[in-house]
C-alpha cells in the first residue's frame, strides 16, 4: 500500500538477559515452533509511529530507536495479545528489541526504506539494484540477526503493483532474496527466512505468488526462492463475510502453497470505527489450514486513519475504539488450540523455473567477507518495566499501573481476556499454550513503513 517498498524501560525485576522468544522456523507451508513441533499463527500489527517522518536515520530516529516509546507500546501490545511487529532501521535497537523479546513479541523486518537508494525503484529496477543498495540491506541483516525474536526479513513490499511492473520487477525481487539469503547463510549463526509482501492486485497476485515460490534447483534449496509470501488485503470491510469479502477465493487460491502465506496488512477502515469481524474467520477452521494469520494495519493513528492508538507529541497516548474492538475479537479466540496444533503442511514441493539478474559488481565480496563496520544488535537486560508516559483508555480515563510483564523463556505473548476499556492496567499474560477498499487503491501504494504484530506478539519495523 505504499509508494516505497519499505515498512519502514525495563524494570529492575530482570537481573539477567531474558530469552523469552524461541527462534521460529519454516517447514513447508508452516511456521514452526521447533521446541514443540506445533504450527505458529501470526497475530500482529504494523508499527510505524509518525508515519514516514518516524524514519529519519540521519537524526538517529526510527521506530525501534527509543526504548521508552517501545516500552509504552509493548505494554499496550502485550495487553492486546499480539505477538508480531513489522518495522525497520539500522540504528541501535538493542533496548527496543530486548523489550519486545522479553514479552514474547517477534519482529518482521523490512530491509528497505522510503529514502532514495534504500529500496528497489519499480520504474527502473535495474538502476537501483546495485552494490550501494545491497550494502545497506546487509547492514539491516547485521543489525537484527542477533535478536532471537527476529522472525524474518522482507526483501520488498508492493514493489510489483500492476501489470506493467509485473513484467520487469519480479526477477529483481528474486535477486534481492537470493543475495539476502546468501549473506545470512555466511554471516548469521542461524537461518532467518526471507520473503515478499505483495499488493492485493488480483490480476497479478497469483502469478507473483507462483513466481516467488518457484525454484531453479527443483527443491527449496534455491536461495532466490522466497521462504514465505505475504499479502496486504483490505477486502473485508465492516460486518462482511467469508464469501462477500473474497476470503473464500484467496483461501482456495493458496491451498497448494509450498511456503507460508499470511496477511502482512489487513483491516479495511470503511466504515469507521472498525469492528474486525474478519478476525474469527482468519483464525478459524476455514482459513487456518491454509493461511498463517496476519497483521492489522496499523498501531498508531496517522493521516490515513487506520490507527489503534493515538500518540501525542508529548509522548502520551490514548487508546481508540478500534483497539477495544480488536481486543474483544482476539479474546474470543481459542489460542491454546490455535497455537497448539501440530504442523501438517511441511513437505510441499515448490514449482519451477527461470532466470534472474546476476549479482552486481562488488556484491559477492560483501557476501563473502561481510560489510565494513557492522552494527550488530544484541539482547540486553530489561531493567525497567513501568510505563512513564500518560496513557488513557478509549473513554479518556488515565490507565494506572501500565507496565510490561516479562515472560518466561520460550513463552509467546497471546490474548489473555483483558479489557482495556477500564482505567486499571494490571498486565497478565497467558503462557504459550480483488481488493475492494484499501488505504488508497489497488494500484496507488503508500510507503510501507508499518510494523506488524503476531499471535505471540510480533513486531515489524522499517529500518
Amino acid at each position: 500500500m505504499f509508494t516505497s517498498t519499505l515498512r519502514c524501560a525495563f524494570v529492575a525485576l530482570c537481573a539477567s538477559v531474558a530469552l523469552a522468544a524461541t527462534p521460529l522456523e519454516i517447514k513447508g507451508a508452516d511456521f514452526i515452533n521447533p521446541k514443540t513441533g506445533n504450527r505458529f499463527q501470526l497475530v500482529g500489527v504494523a508499527y510505524q509511529p509518525g508515519g514516514s517522518s518516524g524514519y529519519n536515520p540521519g537524526s538517529g530516529v526510527d521506530p525501534l530507536s527509543d526504548g521508552a516509546v517501545c516500552l509504552r507500546d509493548a505494554a499496550l501490545m502485550q495487553r492486546l495479545g499480539m505477538c508480531i511487529l513489522l518495522t525497520c532501521g539500522p540504528l541501535d535497537h538493542d533496548a527496543c528489541a530486548s523489550i519486545f523479546n522479553s514479552v514474547g513479541i517477534y519482529m518482521l523486518i523490512d530491509v528497505n526504506s522510503p529514502l532514495a537508494g534504500e529500496s528497489i525503484d519499480r520504474s527502473a529496477p535495474w538502476n537501483s539494484y546495485n552494490v550501494g543498495y545491497l550494502n545497506r540491506t546487509f547492514a539491516v541483516v547485521e543489525n537484527f540477526k542477533g535478536y532471537p525474536n527476529t522472525l524474518l526479513f522482507f526483501a520488498g513490499n508492493e514493489v510489483i503493483n500492476d501489470v506493467d511492473t509485473g513484467k520487469s520487477v519480479p526477477p529483481y525481487m528474486r535477486a534481492v532474496t537470493r543475495d539476502l539469503k546468501n549473506y545470512i547463510a555466511k554471516h548469521s549463526s542461524r537461518s532467518i527466512p526471507v520473503g515478499y509482501s505483495a499488493a492485493d492486485v488480483r490480476e497479478i497476485l497469483l502469478d507473483t505468488w507462483n513466481y516467488m515460490q518457484c525454484t531453479t534447483t527443483g527443491d527449496a534449496s534455491d536461495p532466490s526462492r522466497g521462504d514465505l509470501f505475504a499479502l496486504n488485503s483490505y477486502s473485508w470491510c465492516g460486518d462482511s463475510s467469508y464469501t462477500t469479502s473474497g476470503y473464500d477465493v484467496l483461501t482456495a487460491d493458496f491451498t497448494n502453497t509450498s511456503c507460508p502465506v499470511f496477511f502482512s496488512e489487513y483491516g479495511c477502515n470503511k466504515p469507521s470505527p472498525r469492528v474486525f469481524t474478519e478476525v474469527p474467520v482468519l483464525y478459524g477452521p476455514l482459513m487456518t489450514p491454509v493461511l498463517s494469520g496476519g497483521l492489522v494495519y496499523e498501531f498508531s493513528q496517522e493521516t490515513s486513519n487506520y490507527g489503534l492508538v493515538t500518540i501525542n507529541s508529548d509522548g502520551s497516548a490514548q487508546l481508540m475504539s478500534d483497539y477495544d474492538a480488536l481486543q474483544g475479537q482476539y479474546n474470543k479466540l481459542n489460542i491454546t488450540l490455535l497455537q497448539g496444533t501440530a504442523a501438517t503442511n511441511t513437505s510441499v514441493v515448490p514449482p519451477s523455473n527461470f532466470t534472474i539478474p546476476a549479482v552486481p559488481d562488488g556484491v559477492q565480496d560483501l557476501i563473502n567477507n561481510g560489510i565494513k563496520n557492522p552494527n550488530n544488535g544484541k539482547i540486553i537486560s530489561v531493567s525497567s518495566t513501568k510505563v512513564t508516559q500518560v496513557v488513557k483508555n478509549s473513554a479518556g480515563s488515565a490507565m494506572s499501573g501500565l507496565a510490561i510483564t516479562p515472560l518466561a523463556d520460550d513463552a509467546i505473548n497471546s490474548p489473555s481476556g483483558q479489557n482495556s476499556s477500564s482505567g486499571t492496567a494490571t498486565t497478565t499474560t497467558s503462557a504459550p499454550s480483488s481488493t475492494s477498499t484499501k488505504k488508497s487503491s489497488a494500484t496507488t501504494m503508500k510507503a510501507n513503513l508499518g510494523a506488524l504484530l503476531g499471535t505471540a506478539i510480533f513486531v515489524i519495523a522499517l529500518l
